[in-house]
């Protein structure tokens, strides 16, 4: 078998999320109801029953390729690929566009599946930071930096996970014209578009900025349709045909009815309430989280996100954030994703997007872990 890397948060989450009392490790909001779905239009659920369960579009069914098209600007149908989530569309975009041995600038922290695709198919990675210490900005200076004659990707999430850290226009602009400098293609995944924390205006696409852009979107994160399990690949007409070919080998399709929901939630009748949703999940679960962070002065360190479900936090205490977790699945049944799995120890990334009573509920349960740890550690130092 040959070496390979595997997608380290993932494996946790596919293994244990199922087996714990209290979910915190998942990057979306609270999932939506199929009722919730229907709630505008009862009689969709007879046209789903008269559904014929045949292969759909293999590359998206029209109607839903028209709505997700509506999303960017000057996009057509004709520049959109339906996927068995934007972890396809990540996938086989970079599998599509580089090769072994081709460079490739990733922005760190970030979700890990581009790093992990890139190390098991023999690119050679560089990589630029966003700065806690700046408010998680990105360090533009290193990214000019990095990025050389020979980079053919530079891959960006915004906004971001873990960080929710939401990209000006200008340092958009500066990342657009750094890429172009070199001639390189832009991977954006842009999965929390829409679920904004501090204003009503949705995140902007890198689509449309520049001739090689490649964004991605799905119904997991902004909308609280994971189930759905459909994202898709936005770019120029003829990448999305070289990478359609790869989907044909990878999956397909995604199902007809996923299709067919998912063409119904991004209607421009449905999408607007679950975008609503989404960030009332959002704003009222985030001042649960800073109010129990409070509870322990000192222990934690947050600069806010300004979008997702998500906290990104600095912790002070004397365990590795694996250990931590670990102990916290174990002995107290809650599941947080750690630092370690971002390449950044003693940082936890935790979900508030949740019902008040959850969230509340799965923190006090931390609670009782934290003060064990500290505990633990003050009758080691004494």
């Amino acid at each position: 078998m040959n070496d390979f890397q595997p997608f380290v948060m993932e494996r946790m989450m596919s293994k244990f999320e199922q087996k714990v009392d209290y979910n915190l490790s998942e990057s979306g909001v609270h999932p939506v109801l199929l009722s919730e779905l229907l709630a505008d239009n009862p009689d969709y659920i007879n046209e789903l029953l008269a559904t014929d369960l045949n292969y759909p579009h293999v590359n998206g069914i029209p109607e839903l390729r028209e709505n997700i098209a509506r999303l960017y600007e000057n996009a057509t149908p004709e520049n959109i690929l339906v996927t068995v989530g934007a972890i396809e569309a990540n996938y086989l975009t970079v599998r599509t566009l580089l090769n072994a041995g081709d460079e490739i600038v990733i922005m760190k922290p970030n979700y890990m599946q581009i790093w992990g695709i890139a190390k098991n198919h023999g690119l050679k990675i560089k990589e630029f930071h966003l700065r806690e210490e700046n408010g998680w900005s990105p360090n533009l200076d290193e990214l000019e930096s990095v990025v050389s004659d020979k980079t053919k990707m530079i891959a960006v999430c915004n906004p971001n996970n873990p960080t929710g850290y939401i990209l000006s226009e200008d340092e958009m602009d500066l990342i657009v014209a750094i890429a172009e400098n070199v001639g390189a293609w832009i991977l954006a995944d842009e999965v929390y578009r829409g679920a904004e924390r501090l204003t009503d205006e949705e995140t902007k696409s890198f689509f449309g900025r520049y001739d090689k852009v490649v964004a991605m979107g799905s119904m997991s994160k902004a909308y609280g349709l994971p189930g759905l399990r459909v994202g898709w690949t936005v770019a120029p007409e003829k990448t999305i045909d070289e990478i359609w070919a790869r989907h044909e080998y990878v999956a397909i399709s995604a199902t007809m009815l996923s299709n067919k929901l998912t063409a119904l939630a991004l209607s421009p009748e449905v999408r607007p309430r679950l975008i609503e949703r989404t960030r009332n999940y959002i704003r009222k679960g985030f001042p649960v989280l800073q109010n129990w962070m409070n509870e322990h002065k000192g222990v934690f360190k947050l600069t806010p996100p300004q979008a997702a479900a998500i906290a990104f936090l600095r912790y002070d205490m004397d365990i590795n954030s694996t250990d931590f977790i670990n102990e916290l699945m174990n002995n107290k049944s809650v599941l947080i994703v750690p630092g370690d799995h971002f390449g950044m120890d003693k940082f936890i990334r935790i979900s508030f997007g949740l019902p008040e009573e959850y969230l509340t509920n799965a923190l006090d349960t931390i609670h009782e872990s934290i003060v064990e740890i500290k505990s633990r550690c003050f009758f080691t130092s004494a």
